[in-house]
């Protein structure tokens, strides 16, 4: 039987919420922080686009000296974005069941495979399915890399991270076109260059412990929701596409029409995506302080200047032409991340996954039609045709900067019936069911009537000074209740701090009698037996 007096007392114990340290483990204070974190995912997407800028333009090469068409070769590169819209809206459903990593891998063995299909059938037919393919895995793994950057961002950090993804990614391409030197065109020895870069894009990604995206489920996030979200980055997404398209499709043909030679030609690509490695971190970092809006203002009046200036000297000298290059390439490629940043930074963390599969499905819209539009102007017009084509669509984008607006925030999520600005905290011991009577109780106001009173003539509804008064009203009265529950639950507390103080003063008058009891045991063991006669 055990012995009460070596019983444990209870000690007094509150409840309390558990800290969420993953979230501070996931979620860095610092773009360069966010970075290191991910450095697995970094380094991936940096060798997949080392590997995807050199099949670009190796394949508008190749295509030029297979004797394809203008037209022939916009078709090709089209394809590639046309891939885009199915794989921008597949990619976030395989994200939700399989997660990022599967994911990523999975989409990398497939365009590791498509590559080398090229360098075996050189047929504009089955280049066409390629490329198809290929933009479907590259839409979806842009759908992962950056819905897992953009979750880990914040809105004060989020335009440098991007701009770190970027100039990784634009290092990668400016890369690619210098590994054109490595091989001639016409053999396939450039072809399984890239397989093999492809596929050891993979191993940094399987083998490290980078930590994912929290599986919260995505809400639902379709164009039109989207649009008015964020109008802004949804068309901005849209026609950046439209420009990004024409330059990765469409640049190497235009240099290569232009009469330079091969190793010049990926000179002129490479100062392209220089240009845009160098300005992508300023650019991002301006974003971060001013309205992205007036920065993306900036880069495309810019770049109007840049392509209209840029037609008397095309097919001039390697060192001009480079420089042109590299303007346009900072003024017009750093924009996509601009858009990015101004899209998410109106969205919550469940919008996130799926928002960025809807922004890269308007980004391969928008691609689609930027290697045929500018086939078609550089059919018509020659090689300074691309220009042309660049100064529209900045021309487009120029206007949609000036004139569309986003909503706060709070107006959007009161449209939607999430009632901002209204809520009262609830203790943690507060049930869910009770915090929504709290919150129905503060943003209804009474009606007087009966739910399913259908008979009764309906009372006009308040004005806003009185439904402003029954609000205030409500939620006193909410706040009062919720006070009066805290001190209740207090004095509770306090009854059994003072009955455990009762038990200890007990145990301590019960602690004094043994001792008191002990003493006089050996105190009568100690007097000598007396005898009896």
């Amino acid at each position: 039987m055990p012995n009460p007096q070596q019983e444990a007392i209870p000690t007094p114990t509150f409840e309390t919420e558990p800290l969420d340290t993953s979230r501070k483990r996931l979620q860095p204070t610092s773009s360069l922080g966010a970075a290191v974190v991910l450095w697995s995912l970094l380094l991936g997407m940096g060798m997949l686009m080392l590997a995807n800028g050199l099949q670009g333009s190796l394949l508008g090469i190749r295509a030029s000296s297979e004797g394809f068409s203008n037209t022939m070769t916009g078709i090709i590169m089209s394809a590639y974005f046309a891939g885009f819209l199915l794989g921008s809206t597949l990619a976030p459903r395989k994200l939700r069941r399989v997660g990022h990593v599967r994911t990523f891998a999975a989409l990398a063995s497939i365009t590791s495979v498509c590559i080398l299909i090229h360098a075996l059938y050189v047929v504009p037919e089955v280049w066409i399915a390629m490329r198809f393919i290929t933009g479907f895995a590259f839409a979806g793994l842009y759908v992962v890399a950056e819905s897992w950057l953009n979750s880990q961002a914040t809105n004060q950090m989020r335009g440098r991270l991007l701009a770190i993804y970027m100039v990784i990614t634009y290092l990668g391409m400016g890369g690619g076109q210098l590994l054109l030197n490595v091989a001639n065109p016409d053999t396939y020895l450039l072809f399984i260059l890239v397989s093999v870069i492809m596929s050891l894009a993979l191993v940094p990604m399987l083998l490290s412990a980078s930590p994912q995206p929290e599986g919260a489920q995505p809400e639902a996030m379709g164009i039109v929701r989207l649009l008015r979200l964020a109008p802004l980055g949804t068309l901005g997404g849209f026609a950046t596409g439209i420009a990004n398209g024409t330059v990765f499709g469409m640049g190497a043909v235009y240099a290569d029409r232009a009469g330079l030679p091969v190793q010049e030609v990926s000179w002129f690509m490479g100062a392209f995506i220089l240009g845009a490695a160098l300005l992508q971190w300023p650019l991002g970092k301006l974003s971060d302080k001013l309205s992205a809006k007036k920065v993306i203002l900036g880069c495309s009046l810019g770049a109007i200047a840049l392509s209209i200036g840029g037609v008397p000297f095309s097919g001039g000298s390697m060192l001009t032409m480079a420089l042109m290059g590299a303007g346009l390439g900072g003024l017009i490629l750093t924009q996509y991340s601009l858009f990015l940043a101004a899209a998410n930074n109106l969205l919550t963390t469940p919008q996130i996954i799926s928002a960025s599969g809807t922004l890269v499905l308007m980004h391969g819209a928008g691609a689609i039609l930027g290697p045929l539009t500018a086939g078609l102007l550089m059919e018509r017009f020659g090689a300074v045709g691309f220009l042309y084509t660049l100064t529209a669509i900045h021309v487009l984008i120029v206007i949609l900067a000036a004139s569309v607006t986003s909503k706060p925030r709070q107006e959007l999520d009161a449209e939607e019936g999430d009632h901002p600005g209204h809520y009262v905290v609830a203790p943690s011991t507060t049930s869910p069911l009770s915090a929504a009577w709290v919150e129905e109780a503060i943003t209804e106001p009474e009606t007087g009537q009966l739910e399913f009173d259908f008979d009764a003539e309906p009372e006009p509804e308040p004005s806003e000074e009185e439904l402003a008064a029954q609000q205030q009203e409500a939620a006193a009265e909410a706040e009062e209740g919720v006070v009066q529950q805290v001190d209740n639950e207090e004095g509770v507390m306090n009854d059994r701090v003072t009955g455990m103080e009762d038990d200890w003063h007990l145990d301590g008058h019960i602690d004094e009698q043994a001792q008191h009891l002990s003493e006089e045991e050996r105190r009568v063991k100690s007097e000598p037996e007396r005898e009896s006669y």
